[in-house]
């Protein structure tokens, strides 16, 4: 039987795990804690989240669809009947930016808010963006060849998603910076280790973000542009517009899921090549190759670890008895790794072609960046690696101390 971590005990008769997320052990390598949750019992009780877990891929697979199961509870019972706290005073501007947000409502608001957005994002319109994408990519790599080392992340991972996305809701460029600060602790919010100063700084970086888009909505309704934030203001579905409310959280969730995640898949994904000791060459050898190379990034690195889901009935799943109001969280990053599906999951394979990846989730709530990303990662990762021959580490990749995202801190470079 295989050692397990002094961060990591498994109790699979009762199937209940106790696991310090805040270790480094754990949040720097994920993976190994996964595949002994798989060998063990990959559907268990969190005792310090106080929470049901599930890794296996199929459950994972299937409960991202269940529509016994949703983003959101109180559409259909109040606090005092679930039992659930009042909002605290002190979030009061991040839970308002979050109250219309795509990744937390449930039909038919989400079918509504989806629908004006999603034309913008499927792949025959962002594949428009691939010049773009390149040439952005080629000027950033020319700012730092000649060095003969980069620090990755600051100079390249951080600015391409973050540009793209604001150019593709209308934002100026020049509000970069100043959108990755507001993004980094918007989504502080989402983290195991959240303090009161994470929360404090969440609110206060949620209501700048919120009174900028309000300025940037007023533009747009007297001057609209080719843009999708003119586009959602002046659109309607079925008879309706968007209210205010609805194009600010809109607006806020797409600049963060536009880019946080890929700044990190992209990070992620360079160090798993260059640890791979494989030939890039190979890997991007053509079209097919790079996405096969991509995908496999994605699997073995998902900068997204978990998302949750509320009950809508009782229900039962895997054995696990579940009531009305129950939280449960899906392993996204667990899932890519079940051996069942993946053999030697564990082991970066660029040339896999088995079950499809789960790092974009699945059902209705399906990253609607997705084609966006995969976009991004297939043209800059073969740029790199093209463009700096010889590309090597140049120091320890740092890991984030957060969890359930898995991104680096920095990546520094030498070729």
């Amino acid at each position: 039987m295989t050692q397990l971590p002094d961060f990591l005990t498994i109790d699979p008769s009762t199937r209940t795990v106790s696991l310090d997320a805040r270790n480094p052990a754990f949040y720097g390598d994920p993976n190994r804690t996964y595949a002994a949750l798989h060998a063990a019992c990959p559907t268990f009780y969190w005792r310090e989240q106080k929470q049901w877990f599930f890794c296996g891929y199929d459950h994972v697979n299937a409960l991202l669809r269940d529509r016994r199961f949703g983003r959101q509870i109180l559409h259909i019972a109040s606090r005092e009947e679930l039992g659930l706290p009042e909002p605290a005073a002190h979030t009061a501007n991040f839970d308002l930016a979050e109250r219309h947000s795509l990744l937390e409502i449930e039909p038919p608001e989400h079918t509504r808010l989806r629908t004006l957005v999603n034309r913008a994002f499927v792949s025959r319109h962002v594949e428009k963006m691939s010049g773009e994408i390149a040439d952005l990519a080629n000027r950033l790599i020319d700012g730092f060849e000649r060095d003969g080392r980069t620090e990755l992340l600051s100079t390249f991972a951080d600015i391409i998603p973050v540009t793209m996305i604001a150019r593709m809701i209308g934002i100026p460029e020049e509000m970069g910076p100043q959108l990755l600060r507001w993004s980094h602790d918007y989504v502080g919010m989402y983290m195991f280790k959240r303090s009161r100063a994470d929360e404090d700084a969440a609110d206060r970086s949620a209501k700048e973000f919120a009174d900028y888009v309000k300025t940037v909505i007023a533009e747009r309704r007297a001057n609209p542009r080719d843009d999708l934030l003119s586009h959602m203001i002046h659109t309607e579905h079925k008879g309706q517009f968007l209210s205010e409310e609805e194009l600010i959280s809109t607006t806020i969730v797409l600049l963060n899921a536009g880019h946080e995640a890929t700044v990190h898949q992209i990070g992620n994904s360079v160090r798993v090549i260059l640890e791979s000791g494989l030939d890039p060459q190979a890997m991007f050898a053509d079209a097919a190759a790079t996405e096969r190379t991509v995908e496999e990034t994605l699997r073995i690195c998902a900068p997204v670890h978990i998302f949750q889901r509320w009950a809508l009935e009782d229900v039962e799943v895997d054995g696990v008895p579940f009531r009305r109001g129950d939280k449960v969280s899906l392993i996204l990053a667990a899932a890519n790794l079940d051996p069942g599906k993946f053999p030697e999951p564990l082991i970066f394979k660029p040339e896999r072609n088995e079950a499809a990846n789960l790092s974009f989730g699945a059902g209705i709530h399906f990253c609607i960046g997705a084609p966006l990303a995969r976009l991004e990662l297939n043209i800059v990762l073969p740029l790199l690696f093209k463009r700096l021959p010889g590309l090597r580490m140049a120091g320890t990749p740092v890991v984030k101390d957060v969890y359930h995202f898995h991104g680096l801190e920095r990546l520094d470079l030498a070729w």
